[in-house]
């Protein structure tokens, strides 16, 4: 079971997105993560007629390491780690460390 899922809103801990929030749009499975409209660079792409591309320079996200991300926490406002825990009915579920608070319902 992982941290950090596809869908979830994160909020950026270090780098120069530092403070900018998204939606993870995917999870690699070395820890990395895709985030939308965060850690935008540019590429330069050749036109490749085969596959209808034209060439030139586009913008888009490259991914961010797993654990310069947090949890964003919509009761607090904040960014949290996760931790799991065990429920009464053997459900394994997330929970917010600082609030103890269960992310998933």
């Amino acid at each position: 079971m992982q941290k950090i899922r596809k869908g979830d809103e994160v909020l950026v801990r270090v780098g120069k997105d530092k403070g900018k929030r998204g939606n993870v749009l995917k999870v690699f499975a070395d820890g990395r993560v895709l985030v939308e409209n965060v850690n935008r660079v540019k590429r330069h792409v050749r036109p490749n007629p085969n596959k209808n591309v034209t060439g030139g320079i586009i913008e888009r996200e490259a991914p961010l390491s797993g654990a310069n991300v947090a949890l964003f926490n919509k009761a607090t406002g904040k960014g949290e780690r996760v931790g799991f825990r065990t429920l009464d009915d053997g459900r394994k579920v997330r929970v917010f460390k600082r609030s103890g608070e269960v992310v998933d319902a």
